[in-house]
């Protein structure tokens, strides 16, 4: 499996010839490192419907031909805007063709404004995606929670992406708390120094877990991690 980080929380996850982007804000992201138009995939997925996650998920689905996977609110908006598009909701799961998608609790928020009206976009999720006996986990934006645990417990996480930006997320304490719990053999912080008021030390972060035995990688903009 190997993991690309494009800035925020956008990530592109490659494992057994498959191409998955989730939570794709490229345009607009000042991190990013790749453009919308370059994004070759075989499926999008979205934790949930802010701006600084949906992103170009329209986009690249209509130019890959191909779904956004995401809770029924949201996969019905891609859907009228003339995707393909595969609904879910919180704990339910999926086979598709080559991965399996799982959407797992993520305590936050979740809508986009529409010609200055906000509409409601269903629950925010975080996203168990399994391919190939590897499972990775998105967390999404989400603060602590208890649950956390249980994911640990019911699932092998081979890699987790966490929010560390605090403000509208975890911040770098309850994201070491969330890490312990989820007991991915990895970890990678996202959400962090793309805009004002969520500055952190993603390397300080890390230094921190590996001082509670976890694996910690800030991926830079741009680079991988491959296991």
């Amino acid at each position: 499996m190997k993991i690309t980080y494009y800035g925020h929380s956008v990530v592109l996850v490659e494992a057994e010839g498959k191409r998955i982007i989730i939570d794709p804000f490229l345009t607009g992201n000042p991190k990013a490192t790749i453009q919308a138009e370059d994004i070759q995939v075989d499926a999008v997925l979205l934790t949930h419907g802010h701006a600084d996650h949906f992103g170009d998920a329209v986009e690249i689905a209509k130019r890959n031909d191909c779904p956004v996977i995401a809770v029924a609110e949201l996969a019905e908006y891609c859907s009228s805007l003339g995707t393909k598009a595969h609904g879910m909701n919180l704990g339910g799961g999926h086979q598709f063709d080559g991965f399996h998608v799982k959407f797992t609790l993520a305590f936050h928020s979740s809508s986009l404004t529409v010609n200055g009206q906000t509409i409601y976009m269903g629950e925010p999720a975080g996203i168990l995606l399994t391919i190939g006996g590897k499972t990775f986990f998105h967390a999404g934006d989400t603060g602590l929670f208890g649950d956390m645990r249980l994911i640990g417990e019911t699932n092998s996480i081979d890699a987790a992406v966490l929010p560390i930006g605090d403000g509208y997320t975890m911040g770098p304490e309850d994201a070491l708390l969330a890490a312990k719990w989820l007991r991915a053999s990895r970890v990678i912080p996202v959400h962090y120094n793309t805009f004002p008021g969520i500055e952190q030390d993603g390397d300080g972060f890390c230094d921190r877990l590996h001082k509670e035995g976890i694996e910690g990688k800030a991926l830079k903009p741009g680079e991988s991690l491959e296991f």
